[in-house]
């Protein structure tokens, strides 16, 4: 990150399954999300062409206000208080590493967690009463359906990711800003894509995203 001329616009949490999450004692990890790799829904989404490549729906709350300096744990309500907006999204996983998947989360990790772009969709009402994690969201491949879910499913739901990150930085000295984003899990599961290949993530009444994948061009 230090070495990295792109600005900190957020953080991607993933989860760790089991037996993994028992072997690491932690049942998520968190990576990066970069300014030039934010962008808004219903548009392009680029995967390195001969390495790793996914998508993800998921969830994308924001940070409204940081957390007090040296505060290091955290309730599900202290964690939900530093939002002020959630909305819908879809992650974008890519990696030169075709690989990086079949190694674990260490990998992943060494990968600025794998995050190579984040498309916000629009905002989810009435979010503060948590009704929303219990959505189901159909994630679409060139019009077949590759994966169902709901953010119930992970530990704690969405909260939870967001009162993870919020450890997980104050352990290292490092603190979220407000405006960032927390792309907060795969709902539907990890799906690889390629370039020349259309992503639809429908979360019912919350709306339907959808992107088009093509091959990162070399920087």
């Amino acid at each position: 990150m230090a070495r990295s001329a792109d600005r900190v616009a957020g953080w991607k949490v993933g989860r760790i399954l089991p037996p993994l999450a028992e072997r690491y004692g932690c049942d998520r990890l968190a990576g990066p999300i970069f300014a030039a790799s934010l962008g808004a829904a219903d548009g392009d989404a680029t995967v390195f062409d001969h390495g790793f490549g996914a998508a993800e729906a998921e969830f994308l709350l924001r940070i409204g206000h940081a957390p007090v300096a040296g505060q290091r744990h955290f309730t599900l309500e202290e964690a939900a208080a530093h939002i002020d907006a959630v909305h819908i999204g879809i992650e974008i996983a890519s990696s030169p590493f075709e690989g990086i998947n079949d190694h674990g989360p260490a990998v992943t990790i060494s990968d600025f967690g794998n995050n190579n772009g984040l498309l916000v969709g629009p905002a989810v009402p009435d979010w503060r009463s948590g009704a929303y994690i219990e959505q189901a969201v159909v994630t679409r491949i060139d019009g077949f359906a590759v994966g169902t879910g709901t953010a119930a499913a992970f530990t704690d739901g969405a909260i939870g990711s967001v009162r993870f990150l919020l450890e997980h930085l104050a352990a290292r000295g490092m603190a979220l800003e407000p405006g960032w984003w927390i792309s907060t899990g795969a709902i539907t599961g990890v799906h690889p894509v390629r370039p020349g290949q259309d992503v639809e993530a429908d979360f019912g009444p919350f709306g339907t995203l959808r992107c088009r994948i093509e091959a990162q061009k070399p920087r």
